[in-house]
């Protein structure tokens, strides 16, 4: 066995976005793929779970020049109840502003996206399984298929993954349109969180939100990607740092947070930590004598094809003081419209920065940037 060429430079290089779950949080996302879309980096794959699916969706099933204008209305329609405004959105009166309107929604549920059950179902009273929870998501349903083109998806423009966990085995699946036929029950299973939202049923089985075993498709990505250059962008709606809690509703907010934040940086430092190894596998095997090729240890060493350098920018929903608990539930178009704000205000910071477009990784290595954390420091200094 000859020692491996590194031929993945013949490859074209490859752009990635990333998208975690995080309910309303989700419109950070939209604000990033804003500022995606004004740059011109235009993913070739998009991956997602949970509300990170839906927007997923969004973009892989519409042509480049129509998906912030279908992610804007998404995110119009669900925020459409919900558009009171303060005067002055600051302090406790903004914090009690945006507490409401999550119970609001929670109440009485968010066009095109769900509905509250009638009657509320009881802990023990049986039900048929996809009716097992508080909402009906049959709005989004109807949503996905208007504003998702999935015969775009399925003839694999741009590559769509989502992830989901089967309710009975508890395994995680990834549905990629690579290897199966998407449709909206695809991106609604992977977005299923018990128990607001019922399972769907595919192909007989039963699947739940994949943000119950990871709430980042990061290492799915890494895992299956080509041996090509890679740009990730990875979203990420919950930060895994914080401050110190001051009261009981600061310690739920800080739960949800390190619960949800997906461990991105563990995912990104094994995956940089195997590549090392390969690469320095492949490195000893050219200085080996030739008979060592066949040697099946090394075979299971060198058995990976050489893998192209990875540049990874880390866009981060940071906390900001007048978010409670609730703050993945708040629909109210003021908070909606302000995390879009932050999300494209942080990508446009990020790729304009001189770390980023001065990037020069080595074959084979995978480096991180998350450029955007100062900038809300900066901005609440300013004020």
């Amino acid at each position: 066995m000859n020692a491996p060429d590194s031929d993945h430079h013949q490859l074209a290089p490859q752009c990635v976005l990333v998208l975690q779950g995080g309910g309303a949080l989700g419109a950070y996302q939209a604000g990033v793929y804003e500022a995606l879309a004004e740059h011109r980096a235009l993913p070739d794959w998009v991956a997602g779970i949970s509300i990170g699916a839906i927007n997923a969706a969004i973009v892989a099933g519409n042509a480049p020049e129509e998906r912030v204008a279908a992610l804007r209305r998404f995110w119009y329609r669900a925020s459409a109840e919900l558009q009171y405004r303060l005067d002055e959105p600051i302090g406790f009166a903004r914090r009690t502003f945006n507490e409401a309107s999550a119970q609001f929604a929670a109440a009485f549920g968010i066009p095109g996206f769900f509905n509250p059950r009638w009657p509320m179902p009881l802990p023990e009273w049986p039900a048929e399984i996809g009716q097992l929870s508080f909402y009906d998501t049959t709005p989004l349903r109807t949503s996905l298929l208007e504003l998702v083109d999935f015969g775009r998806i399925n003839r694999c423009e741009t590559r769509f993954s989502v992830g989901a966990v089967n309710m009975l085995n508890g395994n995680f699946t990834y549905f990629d349109n690579t290897q199966r036929k998407i449709g909206p029950e695809h991106v609604m299973a992977s977005g299923a969180l018990p128990p607001g939202f019922p399972p769907v049923e595919i192909d007989g089985e039963w699947y739940w939100d994949g943000g119950l075993v990871s709430n980042t498709p990061l290492q799915y990505v890494l895992d299956n990607r080509t041996p090509c250059e890679m740009t990730v962008f990875q979203v990420d709606l919950f930060s895994s740092r914080g401050s110190v809690p001051r009261t009981m509703a600061d310690i739920d907010q800080r739960v949800k947070d390190i619960r949800y934040s997906s461990r991105t940086r563990l995912g990104t430092d094994q995956s940089r930590q195997m590549q090392k190894m390969r690469a320095a596998a492949r490195r000893l095997a050219h200085r080996l004598p030739r008979e060592w090729h066949n040697d099946p240890d090394m075979a299971a060493l060198l058995n990976h094809h050489p893998e192209g350098a990875v540049a990874v920018m880390h866009l981060i929903n940071r906390t900001r003081g007048y978010e409670t608990n609730s703050k993945d539930y708040d629909f109210s178009r003021m908070t909606v419209d302000d995390h879009w704000a932050a999300g494209r205000a942080d990508a446009l910071y990020s790729l304009e920065h001189p770390d980023w477009t001065g990037r020069a990784p080595a074959p084979d290595e995978i480096i991180t940037f998350d450029l955007a954390g100062d900038r809300l420091g900066r901005e609440l200094t300013s004020r």
